[in-house]
């Protein structure tokens, strides 16, 4: 019976490009639903970006730019990512669409209408100089417990501690730095705590949707609570659901001035790509989703599996929808054993992988290798990356096509042996009678495992290639016959395998089907042979990673970065570069302007050198002379002398400005803080 599947990845929220995180999930989520599709299932398969929120609106106005502005830069950019790694959505959406505004409100309206929502004044943390209440990470103080300083307002990344914003020591804002004030405010919640959603989030989270080992996470919520805090009452706490503006988000139905919380909307916009795209399609939304027979899947990494396990299904019985048939929760992913991060340059830019040439289904293999059907995290290591993918794909998997292709051309005209011996239909029956075992583990996402089960069995081949040994077959009289035999059991066993291949490596099996002259490939397939086929002409079709390779992975791109200003980063340089360079605090002790010239100010230093220098700057337009005298600022100590119209210039004093003066006019002389005096090295 053919399965109906509506299947979603993590909303990714649109504050920054994707990073490998995001690629393992996709790529998860990818290779799934194209094995369905291959066995020949119907999917519809989609996401979005998760566009709303206090931290995108905060970043927005830190860009000058309005939020939909912000939004709608990182959303252009996702499609090299996707597009590049093979991951092919059926629809990718926004949170702040039409769709996603309508349904939000519709669900909220039913639970509202249900009794399930309910009004309290609450008391926050107030920014009186920005004029908001701030999200908990937003506030930071010294820690309740341990007495840290610098902590967020929801915990303390020193001993771990998990508090309210209220409870920090000397809090501060971290938007404005300004001491926040306590203020009332009246806030909506969604009764999770009703006897009704416990009754129905014990029956659902306890009844195969979830792994059992999220099962029995979730099973402590009910009486530690939804945090897990055994310091906290015991059961379902109610679900703040409320934000004041300002705030980026959709709007609460006849409440002015509130607005649901980003993670309300955000699941919400599974449903809103779908209806985007059967609405494109011309298909009943409504209708698709009342189907009995649809199965509704998501994939989620396991540090939001409280908002999908609990507040996301009971939202959707209580608002009178289909909730979801499964939860797949996985692990994170680590480089080389360590959490990704920027700062310590232990993150891999799926971009750059793309960029410097490295093959993408290497990563797709890779990561599948890595994965099971449990919540587990998995690692990058570039050693092992390189060694398992040149190993397998190329050495094992590759190596079947290379061995056997040149020689079918050559004295076959490309034609496969039409009835191949009986030790060779031994060998593809044993491979076809894996085909239910290969198709069991994609179903359960013991990915390693059907990669493991494939290698074997290309192993298998290539025995059976190294027992024959065509190449010397080739040289000796009177073997035709067994060579056309043996070279067309290895193509037939080359397509079987890619057959199991195609949902982790699709763009390879399409060079595949090219060379084998072939339809595109479907499961149904590994059950006929194409014994008299005739294939076309043998091109390479992976090459080895070369170790080196790696190392421009993990370097800086050479591309250089552009900064707000408009202007490119210059080419990077060693500290040794740095350390020529002598810069020093000047006091200006004259300023006047030079006769001739419209740019020049004529500037008398004092460089704590026991002498005075002169200076021409190129400052005039920006500074009046009289300003300048008794400031201290910044000048290139060892720059070499410069002879000029006006005479000699000692130094370079430096400023800054924008990369189009003359669309964004404006100089600014540096000037260090009080209590630097002439000739500090600055460094």
């Amino acid at each position: 019976m053919t399965r109906k599947l509506f299947v979603t990845t993590a909303l990714p929220y649109a504050n920054a490009p994707f990073h490998i995180g995001h690629m393992m999930e996709y790529i998860q989520a990818d290779i799934w639903v194209r094995f369905q599709r291959l066995i020949g299932h119907e999917v519809n398969f989609v996401c979005a970006d998760d566009a709303h929120g206090a931290p995108i609106m905060i970043a927005a106005e830190k860009a000058g730019k309005t939020p939909q502005a912000f939004v709608a830069e990182i959303a252009a950019g996702r499609k090299p990512y996707l597009d590049g790694f093979h991951i092919a959505f059926d629809n990718w959406h926004s949170t702040d669409a039409p769709e996603n505004h309508a349904l939000a409100q519709d669900i909220y309206r039913a639970l509202r209408d249900n009794d399930l929502v309910a009004t309290r004044t609450i008391e926050q943390f107030f920014d009186p100089l920005k004029n908001m209440f701030l999200p908990d990470r937003y506030i930071k103080g010294e820690c309740p417990k341990c007495g840290t300083k610098d902590q967020y307002g929801d915990n303390c990344e020193n001993c771990g501690a998990v508090y309210a914003p209220t409870e920090l020591k000397n809090p501060y804002s971290a938007l404005s730095g300004a001491v926040p004030v306590l203020k009332s405010s009246e806030h909506f919640f969604f009764k999770l705590s009703d006897a009704r959603c416990v009754e129905f989030l014990e029956a659902w989270t306890q009844d195969g949707k979830l792994q059992p080992e999220v099962a029995n996470k979730v099973k402590e919520w009910f009486v530690k609570g939804n945090d897990g805090d055994d310091s906290k009452p015991g059961g379902l706490a109610d679900w703040d659901i409320s934000r004041d503006a300002p705030y980026f988000g959709i709007q609460i139905p006849d409440a002015p001035g509130k607005y649901f919380y980003v993670w309300l909307d955000a699941p919400v916009g599974y449903l809103a790509s779908l209806k985007h795209l059967l609405d494109q399609r011309g298909v009943d939304f409504d209708a698709y989703l009342a189907d009995p027979e649809l199965e509704q899947i998501h994939f989620i990494g396991k540090d939001i599996v409280t908002f999908h396990t609990l507040f996301w299904p009971a939202m959707l019985k209580f608002s009178g929808r289909k909730v979801p048939d499964r939860i797949f929760v996985h692990g994170f992913i680590t480089v080389s054993g360590e959490k990704m991060s920027k700062s310590r340059g232990t993150g891999i830019s799926p971009l750059r992988y793309l960029e410097i040439g490295l093959n993408p289904e290497w990563l797709r293999y890779y990561i599948a290798a890595k994965l099971n059907s449990h919540v587990e995290d998995i690692d990058f290591n570039a050693e092992d990356f390189v060694a398992r993918i040149n190993a397998d794909l190329v050495g094992k998997y590759i190596n079947i096509a290379s061995r056997a292709a040149g020689f079918l051309n050559k004295r076959f005209a490309g034609h496969l042996s039409a009835d191949i011996g009986v030790e060779g239909r031994v060998l593809l029956d044993a491979l076809r009678a894996h085909q239910g075992t290969v198709a069991q583990l994609y179903e359960e996402r013991e990915f390693g495992k059907v990669l493991r089960e494939i290698m074997a069995l290309a192993d298998r081949v290539n025995g059976y290639v190294d027992q024959h040994k065509p190449w010397e077959l080739a040289k000796q009289a009177g073997q035709d016959t067994v060579l056309h035999d043996v070279c067309s059991v290895c193509i037939e066993a080359f397509r079987l395998l890619t057959i199991y291949l195609k949902p982790v490596l699709p763009a390879l099996a399409a060079q595949v089907e090219a060379f084998l002259h072939v339809e595109p490939l479907v499961f149904a397939d590994a059950s006929r042979a194409i014994g008299g086929h005739k294939i076309g002409e043998y091109k390479h079709l992976m090459q080895r990673i070369d170790p080196k390779a790696m190392d421009a992975l993990f370097e800086p791109p050479a591309a250089p970065a552009v900064l707000p200003g408009g202007e490119a980063l210059a080419p990077e340089i060693g500290i040794d570069d740095f350390a020529k360079i002598d810069l020093r605090i000047a006091k200006i002790v004259e300023a006047k302007r030079v006769d001739g010239s419209s740019k020049l100010l004529q500037l008398t230093l004092d460089v704590g050198e026991g002498r005075l220098r002169n200076v021409f700057s190129g400052i005039q337009s920006a500074y009046a002379p009289e300003d300048l005298v008794g400031k201290l600022t910044v000048v290139v100590a060892n720059l070499a002398p410069r002879k000029m119209k006006f005479g000699l210039s000692e130094g370079m004093v430096l400023a800054a400005s924008h990369a189009d003066e003359k669309a964004q006019p404006g100089l600014y002389v540096l000037e260090p803080w009080p209590g630097a005096t002439p000739g500090l090295r600055v460094r």
